[in-house]
């Protein structure tokens, strides 16, 4: 198995650099890109040229939304359309449009508009308000549940959207989706908000089996920190009061009851009253969302106004480096329990993604040792192993190895959000040469 020295590229700089110096005028030293900056504009140029031309195919002309459904071994039928890997699409459009990537030939504004369409026209519950959870390829519903989980996508989505696009209709579908889930969903004896109901806004009975997510009747940290992560950026565009009261609960309840700063007493669900669950099957935390957590708290305070808990946020990524992250091969793994080495030792593509946003943010704010050098092995392990090389989309799972375990590269729940995201946010960060804008 290939071994990666993470600071080779770094001693070789070095090295060569002193080579050069009789040679070389210090400014133009001084400018030599570093290489975060280097695989930055790296990352520009395939987002450019492959990863956004590929989701690109997914558009359904002629039923509307988009087809999920690829494999590295073969294409593969799409069967449905979901809520989520629906909107996320239409959100990573509208961001990538803002960067400037779109052109004559692919223009991502209208590749979301598309998705916006198929949104209001397939999606939306016209009676009862809200969004049905899946429609068939047609668009006609085939599960009607409404979950916290996937209405937060939409107000995520629509946001975006407003901001791409400028429509104000999108925003106010944004607004309206966010007081339907205040009168239907908030918990007004416990706080927090409830996760599953019927299409008329009534709780489904526990066990149903038309849940495709979490756990009907307990409270999640997944769709709690998804319900933030929206409300972040609607209160962004709105400031609506309202929606900062929201912001202000969700954060206060996933800072005490999910995501505390002692990041190895993580929790994936609670009971209803906030009570500890005991089902052996929510035990342990995920680092993927325990760093996705990380960054997007900060981003909530910072909307908000407040000063960020950057100490909360390195105890999350520092007990992922320490406990999670392969500092052999790169990359963070799957799952594992409180401080303890890593029990699911996978390696998921959106974990990889969260990792590379959270170690993003992280040497944005202040420099630190460990964190280049485990981005560096990150950016590497995801290179050699994530990624289909042939258009830079990332395999679903691969082993703690390297070796491929589900080479899915589309569907309903593998999109383009987690990956695409991380990606802007590091070319945001690192990509400062001028050339490149």
């Amino acid at each position: 198995m290939k071994r990666y020295p993470p600071l080779s590229r770094l001693g070789f700089s070095r090295a060569l650099a002193r080579l050069l110096i009789p040679l070389a005028a210090p400014a133009i030293l001084a400018a030599a890109p570093t290489p975060l900056e280097e695989s930055a504009r790296q990352w520009r140029q395939e987002l450019a040229a492959q990863i956004m031309p590929y989701w690109l195919n997914t558009l359904d002309h002629q039923l509307g939304g988009y087809r999920l459904a690829d494999d590295a071994q073969g294409p593969r039928q799409p069967s449905e359309k979901q809520l989520v890997s629906q909107t996320r699409m239409i959100w990573t459009f509208s961001h990538v449009h803002q960067l400037g990537l779109s052109d004559d030939r692919r223009n991502y504004l209208n590749a979301a508009a598309h998705g916006y369409r198929f949104l209001c026209r397939s999606l939306f519950d016209s009676q009862h308000g809200g969004y049905f959870w899946k429609t068939d390829l047609a668009g006609q519903p085939v599960n009607e549940c409404k979950f916290l989980y996937g209405q937060s996508f939409v107000v995520y989505a629509l946001v975006e959207y407003y901001r791409a696009s400028g429509e104000r209709e999108a925003l106010q579908r944004a607004l309206d989706l966010y007081h339907v889930i205040q009168r239907h969903l908030h918990d007004p004896k416990h706080g927090g908000w409830l996760e599953h109901t019927e299409p008329d806004w009534r709780p489904l009975p526990p066990g149903d089996r038309r849940n495709e997510v979490e756990v009907v009747g307990y409270k999640s940290a997944n769709a709690h920190l998804h319900w933030m992560e929206a409300l972040t950026e609607l209160y962004d565009v709105t400031r609506d009061p309202a929606v900062k009261q929201s912001l202000q609960e969700v954060l206060r309840i996933n800072l005490k009851y999910f995501y505390p700063k002692k990041a190895g007493a993580s929790v994936f669900h609670r009971q209803s009253n906030w009570d500890t669950v005991t089902d052996a099957s929510s035990a342990g935390l995920s680092y993927g969302h325990n760093v996705e957590f990380a960054w997007l708290m900060v981003r909530a305070q910072q909307t908000l106004g407040r000063k960020p808990s950057w100490n909360h946020f390195e105890a999350h990524l520092n007990h992922a480096l320490n406990y999670g992250f392969d500092h052999q091969l790169g990359g963070l793994y799957n799952r594992g329990f409180e401080n303890q080495p890593a029990t699911d030792t996978a390696k998921v593509w959106w974990v990889q993604a969260e990792m590379l946003a959270a170690l993003t943010d992280a040497l944005a704010h202040r420099p630190n040792p460990a964190y280049p050098t485990a981005l560096q092995q990150l950016i590497h392990f995801i290179r050699t192993y994530q990624s289909d090389p042939r258009d830079g989309i990332w395999l679903d799972t691969v082993t703690a190895a390297g070796q491929p375990a589900r080479t899915a590269k589309a569907h309903s729940w593998k999109a383009n959000y987690h990956d695409v995201r991380a990606i802007v946010k590091f070319i945001k960060t690192f990509d400062r040469q001028p050339e490149s804008r």
